[in-house]
Parts: C-alpha cells; sequence; structure tokens
C-alpha cells in the first residue's frame, strides 16, 4: 500500500518518471528472479545440513523435556 502511495506521489510530481518506473518495474523484477531462485536453492541447501548435523542431538536428547 505504501508503494503504491508512493507511486502516486510520484506520478503527482513528475508523471514521465512515474510512468518509466511502472513499465521497468516487471523487467527489473524478471532480471531479479533469477537470483531470487537461486537464493531459495541456497536457503533450503543450508537448511538440509543443518538438519544433518543436529540429527544426532535430535535422536539421543531432543524428546527429552
Amino acid at each position: 500500500m505504501f508503494g503504491f502511495i508512493l507511486w502516486l506521489f510520484l506520478l503527482f510530481l513528475c508523471w514521465p518518471l512515474a510512468l518509466l518506473a511502472l513499465v521497468l518495474y516487471p523487467l527489473v523484477w524478471l532480471l531479479l528472479l533469477p537470483f531470487r531462485l537461486l537464493g531459495i536453492g541456497v536457503e533450503a541447501v543450508f537448511e538440509l545440513l543443518r538438519a544433518i548435523v543436529m540429527l544426532p542431538a535430535r535422536v539421543l536428547g531432543g524428546a527429552r523435556r
């Protein structure tokens, strides 16, 4: 919602820049999409490594509370 209000403010002050931002936003999103997918993959690998490292502690003593 804040982004939309900010865009409306930009549209009021400088409409060519606001229209350029409106056109370029999907292109920038498409360019950054592979990096977002790479980040999701790296996070998944780190979570898998964390689960493998923590498995012996969970098996031996994690259930006692």
